[in-house]
């Protein structure tokens, strides 16, 4: 059984982390396979927005702790330098937008990959848990970097060492989702978040992703100019100009991510 399931409709990547019977927790295999999910969707022009989510119960419940105690498997550096941080590295770095469909529990590096993502949902059935501190480890695959700057660091600081499970609904009033969906509904809605950003200027939405990102560390005025080089490279795509033709001639645009 392929461990990441993967399909291209409506210019969305769709990636599913397959290993419902374990929750989708992380091995060797999955990771390689996500990378080269990810890559697919940084070289396929076709592809211009990414949807990951879960099979099953869970989005992903963090590293399949069983890989750690095989003396064949990986050493546990080895999977973080190797497995959680490349894949976290390649979503900040994909200058398309990705979104996190959190259809069920995601915990440890699960969570902190979801949170990792441009947009996150969640359905009212998911939950998230920093879990590291319950067996003696730290948080990583980038979540002491993400969850201070999105929920500040005392929440963040609490969750991380107390490994409190969070609900979908209080995520989203702590500011670390962007929406929750009722169970019934949360494909659907979800999937027409992903749908839309596919359907808008890839371009922009990808130079708007480098500026986030920039502005993790940089001064105000670093920032103003590199907004400045950006809007001047963003004045110069297709998109830009289709969609000031179509404000001023009254209509929908139809943007082609050029």
């Amino acid at each position: 059984m392929a461990v990441i399931l993967t399909e291209i409709n409506d210019g969305v990547l769709y990636i599913t982390l397959n290993r419902p019977d374990k929750y989708n927790s992380g091995t060797q295999e999955m990771a390689f396979a996500f990378h080269k999910a990810l890559d697919e969707a940084r070289d396929d022009d076709e592809v211009r927005a990414v949807y990951i989510t879960g099979a099953g119960k869970a989005f992903c419940a963090g590293q399949d702790l069983g890989e750690i105690v095989d003396p064949n498997g990986p050493e546990l550096p080895s999977i973080v330098k190797d497995h959680y941080n490349p894949t976290v590295e390649r979503i900040r770095n994909l200058h398309k937008p990705v979104v996190a469909a959190v259809n069920g529990v995601a915990a440890g590096a699960g969570a902190n990959i979801a949170l990792a993502c441009d947009v996150v949902v969640a359905s009212e059935a998911a939950s998230f848990i920093q879990a590291f501190s319950k067996i003696g480890l730290i948080p990583d695959s980038g979540g002491t970097f993400t969850l201070p700057r999105l929920i500040g660091l005392q929440r963040a600081s609490a969750l991380m060492m107390l490994g409190d499970k969070v609900s979908a609904a209080d995520a989203l009033q702590m500011g670390m989702l962007y929406k929750v969906f009722p169970v019934e509904t949360f494909v659907e809605e979800s999937k027409k978040l992903a749908i839309k950003l596919a359907n808008m200027p890839t371009k922009a939405l990808g130079m708007t992703k480098t500026l986030l990102n920039e502005s993790m560390t940089n001064t105000l005025t670093q920032q103003l100019a590199l907004e400045g080089r950006y809007q001047e490279l963003a004045s110069h795509s297709e998109d830009y100009k289709e969609g000031v033709d179509a404000f001023l001639e009254k209509r929908k645009p139809t943007f082609k991510g050029k």
